[in-house]
């Protein structure tokens, strides 16, 4: 979707001066972009859902790539500490 944006992008800068909304010059580019736009639009709508489950899934798999979290330890209440400087 992002190339075919710049894309769309890239045609409608090229488009003359006084080619704007309305014309059949832009109107017929847009048209074309929102044409190529619909079978990716349908491919999310239909399995954006699993994308976004697996990607849920895997952020919170554990990884042999990643080192697994530290604790950290917080002073008990009362403690003070010395700090250099």
């Amino acid at each position: 979707m992002d190339a075919l944006h710049e894309e769309w992008r890239q045609t409608r800068d090229s488009l003359a001066a006084d080619t704007c909304p309305g014309t059949p010059a832009y109107d017929g580019a847009l048209a074309e972009y929102h044409a190529e736009s619909w079978s990716y639009l349908d491919d999310w709508a239909s399995h954006g859902q699993a994308v976004l489950d697996i990607n849920t899934a895997a952020r919170h798999a554990p990884s042999s790539l990643a080192p697994p979290p530290t604790a950290t330890t917080i002073p008990a209440s009362g403690r003070t500490s010395t700090v250099r400087r």
